[in-house]
């Protein structure tokens, strides 16, 4: 598989989303373009499990004990990436973005038949944030917890995404 053109963003803590201080959003534009009804098992081959099929909430949300592979398989969707000041990134079927732990993201709108895969490192559990009073600083203390996965989600064992993340180390 070829790899495509990457996109990376870094957010800072707005003080209600805490997003990643250390790592970035990586953003891999029609990654997928070709294969979009494969994402899945795509993910799941890579380690990238407890995957669902639906799609994105309406309002600002992040999972501080998980990082999250999201796969777009029909339509498309208009993102905010990191809290109520971060970017609207537009994503269409065969893009992947790979959220890490305690990224803010939310729906801004999305076509009518729009569905996206997510999943997460060897199945991990994941939470939902919402940047509520109260909930620091344990989400702190469990972003900074979450390992580094093994596999990219779309690239295996030597993608990208782990160049990126495990440089930065």
């Amino acid at each position: 598989m070829k790899l495509p053109e990457i996109r990376t963003y870094l957010f800072q803590d707005d003080g209600t989303i805490p997003n990643n201080r250390v790592l970035p959003v990586v953003l891999y534009p029609g990654a997928l373009k070709d294969q979009a009804a494969q994402t899945e098992n795509l993910f799941n081959r890579h380690h990238w499990l407890n995957s669902w099929t639906n799609g994105v909430f309406p309002y600002h949300h992040y999972h501080s004990n998980a990082h999250e592979v999201l796969g777009v398989i029909r339509g498309s969707i208009t993102l905010q990436l990191g809290g109520g000041q971060g970017e609207h990134v537009e994503l269409n079927a065969g893009d992947v973005v790979v959220l890490p732990a305690g990224t803010g993201h939310k729906r801004l709108s999305a076509s009518a038949d729009f569905q996206v895969v997510g999943a997460y490192p060897d199945g991990m559990d994941y939470n939902l944030r919402t940047g509520k009073e109260g909930e620091r600083p344990q989400v702190l203390q469990e972003i900074e917890q979450v390992p580094l996965p093994d596999c990219d989600p779309v690239f295996g064992e030597s993608g990208p995404l782990l160049r990126l993340w495990k440089g930065l180390f």
